[in-house]
């Protein structure tokens, strides 16, 4: 048999000691460990106590691999009377590197933690081994369900936005985020529903600390966000999401084109209506953005629907206003003048717009004061859109806080090389 060659590495556990190291049937590392503390501390009154009293039985802990090989830790746990207390109880010695509950050391499962970034638990358990059920109660102990107020960064900008957790069946959830001081995006809280009294009792909770930083609210259009930060938060500016606003005046640019189109393909002989393919998406982008075969083929179309091209002007004058304006005054004025050109156009197809500014047009001005937006939030959202879709649906919003908290801040958070590379 060829003689084999043998290295030394640190375990990097403290206070203990390898007695023996072997090799099993299943070409794993198994190590025989004992603790070089020798004391505890009293499970009834606290005291460092050191009467031996014995040992536990053996536990067999999973550890960190090496060499590709899996790597168990095998420990028997001393126990130490207490004799200041009644009875004189004996406990079982407690060490840093594992939990009494858990069947893996600590450091193995910070691995699993950063395994399972942007990862699922069933890729996991195949990976690496491990049931299903020993990663949700890893995941408990390492990621907690609500945020933890005290670790944040201070943030003065605040988000509320929803996303479905199914779709077709309107099961909203209200997902609440912050941009920090330094930039950095931080998911607060993920709410069963949309309601207004969900939110204000949500936004009541708040330490006062926080509430008090808070001077900007960034949301869409939903009534019950709105009246409930008014309510909370009485001095914090409401910036209606600019690009929420944009989505519904485009849309009314989409809806004519799909009109025109339809009333054009009547009109025209089949020979003709190759002016009107592929021009939804030309029709989208910006005219810098285009194309000269893009277009070419908006004017080919624009030939058979002068209104079309009207509207899209209009649509662009807006978008100018939205990148131009400095100032809420100059903002609303413009608005005012855009709104005016809309109507004496004759176009219809604004007309939800128009009637959309009359209801929210002073809170979606408040954009101009500093030029806001709740662009991290849509980032937010579309993590949790990948996040649903990588895991097949996540109904429970106490683990989609979790899941999402986890690929947004798990590898700077328990990666330990994240800060040499960052």
């Amino acid at each position: 048999m060829p003689e084999r060659a043998f290295i030394s590495i640190p375990l990097d556990i403290p206070e203990v000691r390898v007695l023996r190291t072997e090799i099993n049937a299943d070409n794993e590392f198994v190590l025989t460990v004992e603790s070089t503390r020798k004391s505890a501390t009293c499970r009834i009154c606290g005291r460092t106590i050191a009467l031996r009293h014995g040992s536990d039985a053996i536990r067999t802990l999973r550890h960190l691999p090496i060499l590709g090989r899996p790597v168990f830790l095998r420990i028997r746990p001393e126990r130490f009377r207490c004799t200041s207390c009644h009875g004189q109880p004996t406990t079982t010695q407690q060490l840093d590197w594992y939990d009494p509950n858990g069947l893996h050391t600590k450091a193995f499962e910070q691995q699993l933690i950063v395994g399972l970034v942007n990862s699922t638990i069933a890729d996991l358990v195949a990976k690496e081994d491990v049931s299903y059920d020993a990663l949700l109660g890893i995941l408990d102990r390492w990621v907690a369900k609500t945020v933890d107020w005290e670790a944040i960064e201070s943030f003065s900008t605040l988000g509320v936005d929803e996303i479905a957790l199914t779709k077709g069946h309107r099961n909203f959830v209200a997902v609440l985020s912050a941009a920090t001081d330094s930039g950095h995006l931080q998911l607060l809280a993920i709410l069963p529903d949309r309601l207004k009294t969900t939110l204000v009792a949500w936004l009541k909770s708040m330490p006062a600390a926080v509430i008090e930083r808070i001077t900007t609210v960034c949301t869409d259009m939903w009534e019950g966000y709105v009246t409930a930060v008014q309510e909370v938060l009485p001095n914090a500016t409401i910036v209606i999401d600019r690009f929420h606003v944009a989505r519904h005046y485009r849309d009314g640019v989409d809806t004519l084109r799909k009109q025109e189109i339809k009333r054009v393909r009547a009109e025209l002989p089949p020979e003709q209506q190759a002016d009107l393919k592929r021009t939804l998406w030309p029709l989208r982008k910006r005219e810098q953005d285009r194309s000269e075969e893009e277009q070419a083929q908006l004017e080919r179309l624009f030939a058979h629907s002068p209104a079309l091209e009207s509207a899209l002007g209009l649509r662009e004058q807006l978008t100018t206003i939205f990148e131009t304006a400095r100032s809420r005054r100059d903002g609303l004025r413009r608005i005012r003048l855009w709104c005016a050109r809309v109507k004496k156009s004759g176009l219809k197809c604004f007309d939800n717009f128009l009637s959309l500014l009359d209801t929210w047009g002073e809170l979606i001005a408040n954009y101009f004061i500093d030029h806001q937006t709740s662009g991290f939030v849509e980032g937010l959202n579309n993590k949790l859109k990948v996040l649903k879709r990588r895991c097949y649906g996540i109904r429970n919003v106490g683990r989609l806080f979790q899941r999402l908290t986890l690929d947004l801040d798990g590898y700077r958070r328990f990666n330990p090389w994240y800060a040499l590379t960052h």
